[in-house]
């Protein structure tokens, strides 16, 4: 992505655009037991929406493809040196990306003051993004078609954000299809959970004078997390197999579909030839 540096700024400028109107929605939340759904709220708008807004760089990849398919052709450059150079030119950028937006959003909303808990919720989102970036490249390399890659992931974007769990909780999801395995698929679900499962575990909220209940027991009507202290770095290993996994998915297509000049766009279009033989 080092030849499309504009479009990582670009994509900087809208990202801390949106995150400071998020942030400034949500802001003033203070840290009662009443804050805990809204916040719950603020943090699926976060992911959700920042998800969404990478989209805007499928013309991006697709020129990086295209690029990468004449070189092939030529035998210049591999599926594998391709996705390796991708991968290292577009890190310092989107760690930029998610480092920029995190600090705007955690601080607006007041999450919890401690420098691990931003250094998670910060790892938390750039995995979020290396993974949503995976899946863009994998849809770009399938389709190479702006129109239909774009619809595509807009399609699948809004699939996942409706099985993450916050429309409705994971374990009252219909069980066909979308909790198995549409809710495990989405990445949405693991980076939400995490980012709550770090800011609530081990709080304690009081209720009257004398009762107080815990963070786990808060949130239990907005979210469903585990009580494991253990599970927020779980989840975060999920995300970073499923941007290693995604990338894989990528070198398959670059190495059998991309390097052949065939594509899902190709394919479609030659379906109705076949059908109707003059």
């Amino acid at each position: 992505m080092s030849r499309e540096w504009k479009y990582y700024w670009l994509r900087l400028i809208l990202f801390m655009l949106l995150t400071l109107c998020i942030g400034t929605v949500f802001s003033g939340l203070g840290h009662s037991l009443s804050s805990v759904v809204t916040r719950v709220a603020a943090i699926f708008a976060f992911v959700s929406f920042t998800s969404l807004l990478s989209i805007a760089g499928v013309p991006a990849l697709l020129k990086e493809i295209k690029i990468y398919a004449s070189e092939e052709s030529n035998r210049h450059s591999g599926a594998f040196v391709f996705l390796l150079g991708q991968l290292f030119s577009s890190i310092p950028f989107l760690f930029l990306i998610s480092i920029s937006s995190s600090l705007v959003f955690y601080f607006l909303i007041g999450l919890r003051d401690e420098f691990s808990l931003l250094m998670y919720f910060v790892l938390n989102f750039f995995l979020c993004l290396l993974v949503n970036e995976g899946l863009m490249l994998l849809i770009t390399s399938l389709w190479r078609d702006v129109f239909w890659s774009v619809l595509t992931l807009v399609s699948l974007h809004v699939v996942m954000i409706l099985s993450a769990g916050y429309l409705r909780i994971r374990n009252a999801l219909p069980r066909a299809v979308w909790m198995y395995p549409v809710s495990y698929i989405a990445f949405h679900t693991y980076s939400i959970q995490g980012m709550l499962e770090n800011e609530y575990l081990r709080t304690s909220f009081a209720v009257g004078q004398v009762r107080t209940i815990s963070g786990f027991q808060a949130l239990r009507s907005a979210y469903d997390i585990s009580l494991d202290s253990n599970s927020k770095w779980v989840n975060l290993l999920v995300l970073f197999l499923m941007a290693i996994g995604y990338r894989i998915l990528v070198f398959v297509v670059l190495h059998f579909c991309v390097g052949k000049h065939k594509s899902m766009l190709k394919f479609c279009r030659s379906n109705p030839d076949r059908n109707n033989p003059r």
